[in-house]
């Protein structure tokens, strides 16, 4: 499917090539006239994206292969360059790649089948499993929520389904990688994860696009549900190219005692909107998201978190850390909601900032409610620049400028690290080391 833009037409044509039921046709349709009302959101840094001109589907393989063997070498080459078929043999229990519009190898060792756990593309999951699939997609993030949302409704493909039951623990994480190759390309994967009861998961994502001279566009949705006394860690690290649109809506929901914990790292993207959310809906529920984002020369970084909390004796935390330099441009933007039921529930938000020269900008915009006389909020924020003192006792113990600076960064950054396995800390190393 070659041509740009976006018609009925093209939807109906996505649906066929993808065998889809009617009703998943008819959400599509209903989807895509709710894309064509809305407007772009009303706060953030301005949106410029020509619709006629992105690719909204290509598929590249006939069909998900389980051997990189049978994977087209060029691709391959792609995923082994970012290191993703090592980190397969080494660190996880199940690896899903997607490339373009479609998933086109997954792997799981046959332990996880043997536990019963569920890991494939959406797409597998709505002809494979029907049911469950119906009951919690669209449940969690509507589509009529912003024009997003509706465009992702429209034209999703791809993307993770997980399902983990009851009693359930995944030793190593579970991975998804999703690539942008192309020019012009839209990328709008779907992703359900269910973690039933006194199970627990780690899923990590990675994102990565080459440069071109035109935009590209990536508006995924995420729907997480964390049942009673479960646990789920997402973990991503976003690497897209300056010219890719990153405009995300991810949603999870945890019940009694369960936990929900975002680990966000932004580095790429020229714009970036993305505020991993938690509904804290069962009694000592916990939500926790802890944040790096990097704005450099041409980005813009509107990055947060939301916290609702809706049950007595809640919790939640929002740690944020933002960098911007070179003219790049690096907002907190969150929300915490105690609502008046919420009794005895605690939220705490820290936001730090470091800005490293004169052109850069930093802005924190919180939204802080609280209805419930016996529940707290607390809210720190810190904007600073690099430690002249700090930077001076480096060079004076004979390290460059520009090693004193990266060090400096490093312990900022010291405690997001702290969160991630080895592979992503060693990722994002790499990443950070290539501003300096």
């Amino acid at each position: 499917m070659k041509e740009l833009g976006l018609s009925q037409a093209k939807i109906r044509e996505i649906s066929k090539i993808k065998q889809e039921p009617k009703w998943m046709l008819d959400f599509r349709i209903n989807a895509y006239k709710k894309f064509l009302e809305l407007s772009n959101p009303t706060f953030g840094p301005e949106l410029k994206i020509d619709f006629k001109k992105i690719n909204y589907y290509k598929k590249v393989v006939d069909e998900i292969k389980s051997s990189w063997n049978d994977v087209p070498t060029d691709i391959t080459n792609t995923f082994n360059k970012i290191g993703l078929i090592d980190a397969e043999k080494k660190y996880l229990d199940g690896v899903k790649a997607q490339y373009e519009s479609e998933v086109i190898y997954k792997s799981m060792l046959k332990e996880l089948d043997e536990k019963n756990v569920i890991f494939c593309d959406t797409d597998s999951a709505l002809k494979k499993y029907p049911e469950i699939f119906k009951e919690y997609f669209n449940n969690l993030v509507k589509y009529d929520e912003n024009k997003y949302t509706a465009l992702n409704g429209a034209v999703w493909s791809g993307g993770t389904f997980i399902y983990i039951p009851p009693n359930t623990t995944i030793d190593r994480p579970l991975q998804s990688y999703f690539r942008i190759n192309t020019k012009n390309m839209g990328q709008f994967e779907r992703t359900i994860i269910i973690v039933d009861e006194n199970s627990s998961l780690h899923y990590m994502e990675g994102c990565t696009a080459p440069t071109y001279s035109s935009d590209s566009l990536h508006a995924a949705v995420v729907e997480i549900y964390v049942k009673k006394n479960a646990k789920c860690r997402y973990t991503t690290i976003q690497n897209w190219s300056k010219d890719v649109y990153n405009l995300v809506t991810k949603r999870a929901i945890v019940e009694e005692n369960g936990l929900m914990e975002w680990v966000d790292g932004n580095i790429g993207s020229g714009i970036n909107m993305k505020y991993p959310s938690c509904i804290l809906n069962g009694k000592y529920a916990s939500g926790n998201c802890i944040s790096i984002a990097v704005a450099a020369k041409n980005q813009i970084q509107d990055a947060g978190a939301k916290m609702i909390h809706l049950a007595p004796y809640t919790t939640s935390s929002i740690i944020s850390k933002s960098i911007a330099l070179n003219g790049g441009n690096a907002t907190y933007r969150g929300t915490v909601n105690i609502a008046s039921k919420a009794e005895n529930s605690k939220a705490f938000i820290k936001c730090d900032t470091i800005i490293l020269d004169s052109e850069s900008k930093s802005d924190t915009i919180p939204k802080n409610i609280n209805y419930s006389a016996s529940s707290i909020i607390e809210h720190e924020a810190t904007v600073s620049r690099i430690s002249e003192e700090k930077l001076f006792y480096l060079m004076s113990r004979g390290i460059s400028e520009e090693k004193a600076k990266e060090l400096l960064i490093m312990g900022f950054i010291e405690k997001f690290k702290e969160e991630l396995p080895m592979e992503y800390a060693v990722e994002l190393n790499s990443l950070m080391k290539s501003y300096f």
